[in-house]
């Protein structure tokens, strides 16, 4: 299998992308890793790179500040879009990239297309758990203002991806909401429950966030606005909880003493809620595999990615999700139709 990398995306671009994909290449000898950016910045990079690590020249690069739609009508030789016409050529299997979000999902419904009767693409990643098991939550941007039955195709593509990827048998889907009692919420909520409590999957009823990351349910279901207010809550709570543990510990000789008599301890809770152990965020929905890596990642971020990513690829979790949406019918247009194609399949 073949994984392209937009290795000009993020924050630490390219040496992060080109590190993290030889790490990844040593690991799964099984998969081609092809570094898609302009040459001269990655030549510096690839000294000793396995022979399962590839280059493509893309002359352009979309900043993380351009407005998406512009930058990939306007660049189609950027690293994002040469990448994702490599997943819609069938050169690759998937794509990677830690760059601009939206100019991701734009090239992923411009270039790669959506699959037949996907209404709406959905951004998931796995989010951390106190626990450490994770949970799926999806969307968390892709599409800000869903409707029911958009909400309904995430939580089919994000039980599937889940029982595929994250290897959870029958996965718990939960609707999030302000209140566990069925008749909680908005519009939204309101209307999504009774389709999601009428189908086949695994729906234990409405979450509360308090109760997300105690892993009350797998798969999370939500509208994009909420659902990235939710994530970066939660980036934004874990880099303030691990600064405030480093100023307490560095406080006195018996903080800091208490800090390593702790270390194992501390080293595993910090492992358990680390986003880089938990892979990038698929965009679900396409004809062909993009994620979407933090920002900010580091070689480890894209290493434990390109492991999700083959496995997502191994386990063909595009055309199941394919076949999936054919059962449930939603090309069938209305709602209405949507809930008769539910029955039936109880």
């Amino acid at each position: 299998m073949k994984i392209a990398i937009d290795a000009m995306g993020g924050d630490r671009a390219p040496s992060a992308a080109v590190a993290g994909a030889v790490a990844a290449a040593r690991r799964f000898p099984d998969v081609t890793l092809v570094l898609v950016g302009h040459r001269d910045r990655l030549v510096p990079y690839l000294a000793d790179v396995p022979e399962n690590v590839t280059v493509v020249h893309a002359e352009e690069t979309i900043g993380p500040e351009e407005e998406p739609v512009r930058a990939v009508r306007r660049k189609p030789q950027s690293s994002i879009v040469a990448a994702a016409q490599l997943v819609r050529d069938g050169e690759c299997d998937a794509m990677l990239s830690a760059g601009n979000t939206g100019a991701l999902m734009t090239a992923g419904l411009l270039v790669v297309g959506r699959l037949p009767g996907v209404l709406r693409p959905a951004l998931a990643p796995v989010l951390p758990t106190l626990r450490g098991r994770g949970v799926l939550v999806l969307d968390v941007g892709a599409n800000m203002d869903p409707e029911p039955v958009h909400l309904l195709q995430y939580a089919v593509m994000g039980s599937l991806y889940a029982e595929k990827v994250l290897d959870i048998p029958a996965p718990k889907v939960g609707l999030l909401n302000v209140g566990t009692e069925e008749g909680k919420g908005n519009r939204l909520t309101k209307e999504t429950y009774p389709l999601l409590a009428s189908s086949p999957l695994h729906f234990v009823g409405n979450v509360e966030a308090r109760d997300v990351f105690s892993e009350c349910c797998d798969v999370v279901v939500c509208d994009g606005f909420v659902g990235n207010v939710l994530l970066k809550m939660l980036e934004g709570m874990g880099m303030g909880f691990f600064n405030q543990l480093k100023d307490l510990f560095s406080s006195s000789p018996a903080a800091k003493l208490s800090a390593w008599l702790m270390r194992r301890g501390l080293s595993e809770f910090r492992r358990r809620m680390d986003y880089r152990e938990y892979g990038g965020a698929p965009l679900l929905g396409l004809q062909g595999l993009l994620v979407k890596v933090h920002g900010s990642s580091n070689e480890r971020a894209f290493e434990v990615a390109v492991g999700q990513t083959r496995r997502f690829i191994a386990e063909g979790v595009t055309a199941l999700i394919r076949k999936r949406l054919q059962e449930f019918d939603f090309a069938a247009g209305p709602e209405s139709r949507v809930r008769e194609s539910l029955d039936k399949g109880r």
